[in-house]
């Protein structure tokens, strides 16, 4: 499968298959995004929280793909209550399998909410999301800190690919990134969500080189990376 950064958060997943899979897409707005919202084609688009710099462009996205949009129940029920036909709606700790292949919620620690016309509206918990696909397991860990509950994550499931934020600030920053890859076991660690804004600016070369040898990976915004076992 073929695997691509578009800064911030935001991944997007291309299978053998041709399902194509969308992570917290935040294009509109983004300094970092390498295409825009309207360029961007997606089969699923998988949300980690509800904060607007990781759903920004979902409903925008899924009316024009005829996108489903996988989610925490409360995100999956406000994508539907704004007319995206499509949803699925899940909880922390279940699974389910997709066409593409096998979605888990996992816990992250971080705030979940999406503030309209000034008021804060709730969006259910926040999520990492761990995904089975092609007999590749990839983290996406979302908004978190770090929590030693990681290394539950790390013993369940042999972990192919990592995205960490590292960020700081709004998340665990560098170090914390570096205690949760220890625990996580991953064979590639990707940084995310960070550099965005002045406050979340981070050296992430310095963070992939403190990594143990050939794990650590840095994806500028429009790199692709292909994953499958050999």
């Amino acid at each position: 499968m073929e695997i691509t950064y578009h800064g911030h958060a935001t991944v997007a997943i291309t299978t053998k298959a041709g399902h194509k899979i969308l992570i917290d897409p935040f294009f509109t707005g983004n300094p970092l995004a390498d295409i825009s919202a309207d360029e961007i084609e997606a089969d699923y688009i998988l949300i980690t929280h509800g904060h607007s710099d990781h759903i920004g462009d979902m409903v925008a996205i899924a009316k024009r793909c005829d996108a489903m949009v996988i989610a925490m129940v409360e995100i999956a029920e406000y994508a539907a209550n704004q007319g995206v036909k499509k949803t699925h709606g899940m909880n922390l700790g279940g699974s389910f399998t997709f066409p593409f292949g096998r979605v888990k919620l996992v816990p992250a620690q971080h705030s979940s909410s999406l503030t309209i016309d000034g008021v804060p509206y709730y969006m259910g918990l926040a999520a990492g999301l761990v995904l089975t696909i092609e007999e590749q397991c990839i983290y996406h860990a979302g908004d978190t800190n770090y929590f030693s509950d990681m290394q539950l994550i790390g013993r369940e499931h042999l972990l192919d690919l990592a995205f960490l934020p590292i960020g700081d600030n709004f998340t665990m920053g560098p170090e914390e990134a570096l205690l949760a890859a220890s625990v996580l076991n991953a064979g590639k660690v990707v940084p995310i969500h960070f550099n965005t804004f002045p406050v979340i600016e981070q050296d992430a070369v310095a963070f992939a080189q403190k990594l143990p040898t050939g794990t650590g990976q840095v994806l500028q915004p429009g790199e692709t990376i292909t994953l499958e076992k050999s």
